[in-house]
């Protein structure tokens, strides 16, 4: 049986009873942004859970409360003294995007990940009864696998994820022909990699690209929080042309065996020097001397420019199950730029200029999630 208990702290918390000879209790309370003892327990549980992804780890609350400005709800459930399953949330609430309880926001992956069957319950039941408090019109987890097929389902996403080869040479072989011409035009053309210590070049290159594509910028402070928060799991690539003028940049994410390009950003020379496609294999060639196994590509949407390049590179898209449980509502959300409603915000976001693009993009962008 589970039950829901109010602490004086006044945060949610679910316990299984457990009766003479039976297994310790289960319960399920919420991680406090300040306990750093709990916060590595926790973090130490997300490195042995075969489930679990970078963006399970603790300091994501940190960084969705300090920089985004929104309630964190990171429910872990503890047997014995030992964590074994944990599910963080954020609850983002705009009147221009609705109403949401997210396993996680400004992340690819989420969802539940434990080790037991019984934790998994237990934490999403506990996430429901949150949810209903909290009044949101939808629940959303995004598995990499599906947890709930009586759930609405978006399919709107796929990821990209390969195993590396041992050999760095294998690696640029492994690459179909017309892309590794690419890569080697980049090479032809004298383009050098290098690792940034601060977000100043990225940043530069990332709000450029991303307001030519007409949608907000994520703003320099929170860039600067992954990096303070994460260290060295958080790394910046600038790429740079013969004359050492930066024109290609990407942030990756480094967890266990893997890496993890999130965001990038070109100079519109790019595109004639290649820099893109060298960016991507300076960074997979920088990772298999490192020993890593898997580069993700992340998501991207079908249908899309993103969805055929990392094709083209011989990655498969894999489905993602971003399950959503409806509350205050019909029918799954759609908050992306595929949305016909937005063009005409596209459009005109275009042709703003830079400047305020930058200064009024982050109070858009911390909504969308």
């Amino acid at each position: 049986m589970l039950d829901t208990l109010s602490p004086p702290d006044g945060k949610a918390i679910a316990t299984t009873n457990a009766g003479a000879g039976m297994a310790p209790a289960l319960r399920i309370q919420q991680l406090d942004i300040a306990d750093a003892a709990t916060s590595t327990r926790w973090d130490e549980f997300v490195l042995r859970c075969p489930q679990a992804t970078f963006f399970h780890r603790a300091g994501w609350q940190r960084i969705i409360h300090n920089v985004f400005r929104h309630r964190t709800y990171f429910l872990y459930a503890e047997q014995g003294g030992e964590i074994i399953g944990v599910l963080p949330l954020a609850h983002v609430k705009s009147r221009l995007f609705g109403n949401a309880l997210t396993s996680l926001p400004f992340a690819v992956y989420g969802g539940v990940a434990v080790e037991d069957a019984a934790a998994a319950s237990a934490l999403v039941t506990e996430a429901q009864v949150l949810a209903k408090q909290l009044g949101v019109e939808h629940l959303e987890l995004r598995n990499l696998e599906q947890q709930h097929p009586s759930w609405p389902t978006q399919d709107l996403y796929v990821s990209f994820r390969k195993t590396l080869l041992p050999e760095v040479e294998a690696n640029m072989l492994a690459i179909p022909r017309k892309q590794r011409a690419m890569v080697r035009k980049g090479i032809k053309h004298n383009l050098q990699s290098r690792i940034d210590s601060d977000v100043g070049r990225f940043f530069a290159l990332y709000a450029d690209n991303v307001h030519r594509h007409g949608t907000p910028a994520l703003p320099k402070a929170y860039f600067k929080a992954l990096q303070r928060e994460f260290g060295d799991a958080c790394e910046i690539l600038t790429v740079e042309d013969e004359a050492g003028r930066p024109i290609s940049s990407v942030l990756s994410f480094y967890f266990r065996d893997e890496v993890l390009p999130y965001y990038a950003g070109d100079d519109t020379s790019a595109r004639e020097l290649a820099g893109n496609d060298f960016k991507y294999w300076e960074l997979m060639r920088r990772a298999c001397e490192r020993g890593i196994r898997v580069f993700d590509y992340g998501r991207s949407k079908q249908g899309t420019g993103s969805y055929s390049f990392k094709k083209n590179w011989g990655f498969e898209p894999q489905p993602l199950y971003y399950e959503y449980c409806l509350y205050g509502r019909d029918s799954i959300p759609q908050n992306n730029p595929s949305n016909a409603k937005y063009r005409l915000f596209i459009e005109a976001w275009r042709r703003m200029p830079l400047a305020m693009a930058n200064w009024l993009g982050p109070f858009i962008v911390r909504n969308l999630g």
